[in-house]
């Protein structure tokens, strides 16, 4: 649900506001929308940023990776390990970051487990999408499709 609200903002302020929306091809109300809820989450989350990329816009780590790669990451080597200690460090080992970037992935992640999962989801799909196509072009390239 949403409310309506009377904000004032500054000319200059609203000329940047107007010119990047347009330059989205979005709504003011849209851009004004996300760039608060993204900046509460910064607040709430330091360490994470948000990125557009051609997956869309997501949540990631300053200097680090997205958090959905993070989170991956950490259940793969949950399933070798239980201790929360050996899996943050074998998290650092695998990924390259630190141990506190490790642990504000999984704070964003405790906060916003849906919109983290989709995106892994998603990714999983792709990537399994993309390797049934090769797949399928290697069986043209090796004679075998005939």
């Amino acid at each position: 649900m949403t409310s309506p609200r009377s904000v004032r903002l500054s000319d200059e302020v609203l000329r940047r506001l107007n010119q990047f929306a347009t330059g989205r091809g979005a709504s003011v109300a849209s851009v004004m929308e996300r760039l608060l809820d993204e900046a509460l989450r910064r607040e709430a989350h330091p360490g994470i940023t948000f990125r557009d990329g051609p997956s869309g816009r997501r949540a990631g780590l300053i200097g680090g990776p997205d958090v959905d790669e993070v989170i991956r990451t950490l259940r793969t080597v949950q399933e070798d390990e239980s201790d929360e200690r050996e899996v943050v460090d074998r998290v650092v080992h695998a990924s390259s970051i630190t141990p506190g970037q490790v642990r504000a992935a999984i704070a964003y992640y405790a906060d916003h487990p849906e919109e983290i999962d989709s995106r892994i989801a998603t990714n999983q799909r792709t990537a399994d999408e993309r390797e049934a196509s090769w797949r399928r072009q290697q069986e043209i390239l090796s004679g075998r499709s005939r």
